[in-house]
């Protein structure tokens, strides 16, 4: 900027056009240069062929290989599920319009605290459902946030010494404290349906609706499951 104060505008475009040309290119080595590192990683000899080729094509053939690497844990993580998640994931992703990808680490949080805790996994995903439709970002006018709407101010208590900043957006970390309060809600009201109730705040409901939204929910997960299975 300094510079272009002593130059006159003839010189000032020279520079400038100079300029560009040399950060395109810097870029252009850069993003060869990592993917050369993917196609090694992977068994190939994409770093030399990458840096030799610096031309389009040799760029684009790279992009595939990158292209790949990425899905592939993605990939592996989706194997982590049983099949009925696996099927219910592909489910939701078409009811919600959410990608299969965003869905994965929902659905291995969902299942693996399932586990840990004693709850039905297809119970977690479908208060997801009714509570968010499946948006991270979702807040009520309480306040109640995330996946699950966890109220913040009763359950930081929950969160795991690691959590960063607003730990109730992010998906993983919502499901986990959110798996929690359901189950200490069941245990308290000793029950299913008045444990449901009490999580969604409509404990004094005698019409029980909530608990109803979120049974009808999951028996709408259970039925895409043994169609899809059925199907395959």
């Amino acid at each position: 900027m300094f510079a272009s104060q002593f130059l006159s505008p003839a010189a000032s475009r020279v520079v400038a056009a100079v300029s560009h040309v040399v950060r395109k290119f810097l870029m252009l080595a850069g993003l060869v240069f990592v993917l050369g590192l993917a196609g090694t990683y992977k068994g190939h000899s994409g770093l030399l062929d990458g840096l030799q080729a610096m031309f389009p094509g040799g760029v684009s053939a790279s992009e595939s290989e990158l292209g790949d690497a990425a899905v592939q844990p993605v990939a592996l993580n989706q194997e982590r599920l049983v099949p009925s998640m696996q099927q219910a994931l592909h489910y939701v992703a078409r009811r919600y319009r959410v990608s299969n990808e965003v869905l994965v680490p929902i659905f291995l949080t969902a299942q693996d605290s399932a586990r840990e805790l004693g709850l039905d996994p297809l119970l977690i995903i479908a208060v997801i459902g009714v509570e968010s439709s499946f948006n991270p970002f979702s807040q009520s006018v309480v306040g109640a946030q995330g996946l699950m709407q966890v109220m913040p101010r009763f359950h930081t208590d929950k969160l795991p010494e690691d959590a960063g900043e607003l730990p109730f957006f992010d998906p993983v970390t919502n499901v986990q404290v959110g798996a929690r309060i359901l189950r200490e809600s069941i245990a308290r009201n000793g029950g299913l349906v008045p444990g449901l109730q009490q999580f969604g705040g409509a404990i004094n409901d005698p019409e029980r609706r909530y608990s109803s939204k979120v049974m009808a929910e999951r028996q709408r997960l259970e039925q895409a499951i043994q169609q899809q299975m059925q199907r395959a």
